[in-house]
């Protein structure tokens, strides 16, 4: 449930406070300073600050950035992970390599004073920031308001031209959940100033799918269980990236020319996969008759709309209806590029990257387990 975002500002940061109206306009006129590139630089004087660094994609990118190195920052929780459940000192083991800013992104002054105190000036921002349970109000909190944030803080605190990076997902047609609805409306704000000002650039990263999210089912087919799906196994297909795969391509957009003003959806290697054919390779690997348990994607459709009528007379449901129409989006809904020509998705134009494959994936933590891939409060995603 991420956005990868990537913006490019080459006009006086204090000006895209003012443009998104968040601070009152000083009745002194801005000196907008002259134009500055940090694509030239060696990339260990590039200054990288990384939100969401502690997510499951985030420690991956700031892994990547510090492989590559960059000056990277990491801005990051007192209590990280999920449920808090990483201590300062084992946040500060995760990011080795990083500068670690403890702030909280959904504090904007505090935000701000935290960035401020760090003395640098930023290049670039890289946002992973993606609510954990896509939940109505977290979706707007951290999708939305604390992504806000984190650019708002950058933009106050530095006086230089920088770049910023944001994770997000594949979205079909039209967005049908609040995290979508959340993540574009944030992204539409960033794409309508780079139309006012042309010296103001993004890049928006969209994943087809990450490998963890595709792992649910690895111990139930282990241990000879059947594995379900939605249908026939056809409704939907993506093609999957690894997550170092795409933390590689997020550290490419750092420094690319080529990638700023452009939203880039991008997948793992090989083929688009259905469920059944990720059901028919996990059996396959772990040596199991393949049992499937198929079930009518209708049985969603009815839980949703009694949720949804609930909802009405009791409020506090609203988030498991959320729950339940992510679940009904996954299941049929295909992370891929869809062709408004066609009314189709389309395998052969979601473009490709990396090495890493499903199959390798699944036959590793069919042996190892899922250590460093706990789903946590994203097992729907």
């Amino acid at each position: 449930m991420l956005f990868l975002f990537l913006l490019c500002i080459c006009l006086n940061p204090k000006d895209l406070v003012k443009k998104f109206k968040l601070v009152t306009a000083s009745a002194t006129p801005t000196v907008e300073t002259p134009k500055i590139s940090f694509r030239g630089k060696n990339p260990k004087d590039v200054n990288v600050l990384v939100v969401g660094s502690t997510g499951y994609i985030g420690k991956f990118v700031v892994k990547e950035l510090v492989k590559r190195g960059f000056n990277v920052t990491a801005i990051a929780r007192e209590r990280s992970g999920i449920r808090g459940k990483n201590s300062k000192e084992e946040t500060l083991e995760m990011l080795s390599g990083a500068n670690v800013c403890f702030s909280d992104v959904t504090n904007l002054e505090s935000l701000e004073k935290s960035i401020e105190n760090l003395g640098m000036s930023v290049d670039v921002v890289v946002s992973c920031l993606a609510s954990r349970s896509g939940g109505v109000k977290d979706s707007w909190l951290i999708d939305y308001e604390a992504t806000k944030n984190s650019l708002l803080a950058v933009c106050s605190a530095t006086t230089l031209r920088f770049k910023s990076l944001y994770l997000g997902r594949q979205i079909a047609i039209s967005p049908l959940l609040e995290f979508q609805r959340a993540k574009l409306k944030f992204e539409a704000e960033l794409i309508e100033e780079a139309k006012k000002d042309q010296r103001f650039t993004y890049s928006i990263v969209r994943p087809t799918a990450f490998f963890k999210s595709l792992a649910g089912q690895v111990e139930l087919v282990k241990d000879g269980k059947p594995y379900v799906m939605f249908g026939d196994g056809k409704l939907c297909a993506c093609k999957p990236i690894s997550e170092p795969d795409l933390a590689s391509f997020i550290a490419d957009c750092v420094l690319s020319q080529e990638l700023i003003n452009k939203i880039l959806p991008i997948g793992g290697p090989g083929d688009a996969l259905t469920p059944l054919e990720q059901g028919e390779m996990l059996f396959r690997l772990a040596g199991k008759e393949p049992k499937f348990l198929k079930v009518p994607i209708q049985i969603m459709d009815f839980a949703i709309g009694v949720l949804d009528f609930l909802v009405k007379i009791f409020p506090s449901l609203e988030d498991a209806a959320e729950f339940g129409k992510i679940g009904r989006y996954y299941a049929a809904e295909s992370m891929l590029i869809w062709d408004p020509e066609t009314g189709e998705y389309d395998a052969e134009k979601t473009p490709s990257y990396g090495n890493d494959t499903l199959e390798q994936f699944f036959k590793r933590v069919l042996e190892e387990g899922m250590s460093g891939q706990e789903l946590g409060e994203q097992t729907i995603f």
